[in-house]
């Protein structure tokens, strides 16, 4: 009996004691909703589907955001790909609680409010980072403003003009623009101008120097109506000196190289010849891995393969000169020997002459002494004959004789001054389209 009394007390005492704790926590909760009431909007009365100031004015956001880094900047997709944190603000009058505190809120309670569509412009892939938790915020202000921010990585579109690659600066964009809200319902601004984007001049990338940026306010006029959007402009300056090192100085080198034939004899064929074939082949080597790390911009008439243009029509230049001067050297051996010249021609020309006098004398005298036998012989055929195969001959002659002048006009009678013509007018040349190439595509 006494222990079923003992029970019974026990049990009326718990049932007291969980009484009282549970009517402690209605007290607790009415003290938050009175400090927080944008809660009981959440729940009561808000509708996230409808933007704030619905069927009145625009909503006015302001956007601020930091550049993060930029990973990579590719030439032959043209494209680029950066990290930001994009933060965007705006006011809701649903949301207005008394006091002056502000709240962070867990970023899971996005999904019950209502947030601006938001997108990049010309974006290829995009997505959220999510670790170890959706690197969102959400910061609720007494007045009913609402920040909220995104991190974000995105490969950006950059149209590119590589016509000067790679002394070239490229104009790259970032573009921020309603989805579905036009201008009537929302308007984007920038928070501080220019001071909304930080961190993009403290970006270190491997090839460019970011030269400048600036923020624009624009508008995108599509078929379904006129959208608000922000732009961030930069521009991208290429560093040259990696090229320099890396093709432009190995180019001309083998331009260099080549010139040294110039000082080795004729008679040194093998010599001379492997230098011109070897200088060819390198700069082939050299043009074909400058393309491969473009494959996809070939379409492209770069400044590089310019520059190698001009450095494989030297070399080439080079090999063609020792192949003048040889076959100017072989013909110069070959005119020693003993061939016919003008003064035979000559004598055979006087022994024609009197051929012919001969046989006139002679039809002469034989005419008279048949004159009695009435038999007529034209002597003017014969004559005419004669004197006509004669004239055609002295008219080739005249023109072999010019036509000799004329060949010997461009023949070069010292091959040995080939080469030493070329050692002053090819470095000269090599120089001043240098000079030509450089001032054009550095200030042009």
């Amino acid at each position: 009996m006494f222990y079923r009394y003992f029970c019974f007390l026990s049990l009326c005492l718990f049932l007291l004691i969980q009484r009282c704790s549970l009517g402690h926590i209605p007290n607790l909760h009415s003290s938050d909703t009175t400090s927080l009431p944008g809660f009981e909007n959440l729940t009561m009365g808000y509708n996230k589907y409808l933007r704030p100031y619905f069927g009145g004015e625009p909503v006015q956001i302001a956007m601020s955001l930091d550049v993060a880094s930029i990973s990579s900047i590719s030439e032959s997709d043209m494209d680029y790909t950066a990290t930001i944190y994009l933060r965007q603000r705006w006011t809701d009058p649903r949301l207005v609680f008394h006091g002056n505190k502000s709240f962070t809120l867990d970023a899971r309670l996005v999904e019950l409010l209502w947030v601006p569509d938001t997108y990049i412009v010309e974006s290829k892939r995009s997505f959220l980072h999510d670790v170890t938790v959706g690197n969102r915020l959400i910061r609720l202000f007494s007045n009913g403003t609402i920040l909220y921010a995104l991190r974000i990585t995105t490969t950006v579109a950059c149209n590119m003009d590589l016509s000067k690659y790679p002394m070239d600066t490229q104009t790259c964009r970032l573009q921020l623009e309603s989805w579905g809200y036009d201008e009537n319902d929302v308007i984007f601004t920038w928070l501080r101008g220019n001071d909304s984007v930080h961190g993009i001049e403290k970006l270190r990338l491997s090839q460019y120097t970011v030269e400048r940026y600036y923020t624009l306010v624009s508008k995108s006029q599509q078929e379904t109506g006129s959208y608000p959007r922000l732009i961030l402009q930069f521009e991208l300056r290429r560093n040259v000196l990696y090229f320099i090192l890396e093709t432009y100085v190995p180019s001309t080198l083998l331009v260099m190289l080549s010139w040294v034939s110039f000082w080795i004899t004729l008679d040194s064929v093998p010599a001379r010849t492997c230098i011109g074939v070897t200088t060819v082949l390198s700069m082939t080597t050299l043009m074909i891995g400058s393309r491969s790390s473009l494959s996809k911009t070939n379409c492209f008439i770069k400044a590089i393969d310019v520059y190698l243009g001009i450095c494989f029509s030297f070399i080439f230049g080079a090999l063609v000169e020792y192949a003048v001067a040889h076959y100017s050297s072989s013909q110069k051996c070959a005119a020693k020997a003993p061939q016919e010249g003008p003064a035979n021609e000559l004598t055979k020309e006087m022994e024609e002459v009197n051929i012919t006098n001969i046989l006139n004398s002679s039809i002469t005298s034989y005419k008279r002494k048949i004159s009695l036998t009435s038999i007529e012989i034209s002597t003017d055929n014969v004559n005419c004959s004669g004197l006509t195969m004669k004239t055609h001959e002295k008219i080739k002659c005249v023109l072999r004789n010019k036509m000799h002048r004329i060949i010997g006009y461009f023949t070069i009678q010292n091959p040995s001054n080939v080469d030493h013509y070329s050692k002053l007018l090819f470095p000269l040349f090599f120089m001043l389209v240098n000079v030509f190439y450089w001032a054009y595509y550095l200030y042009f």
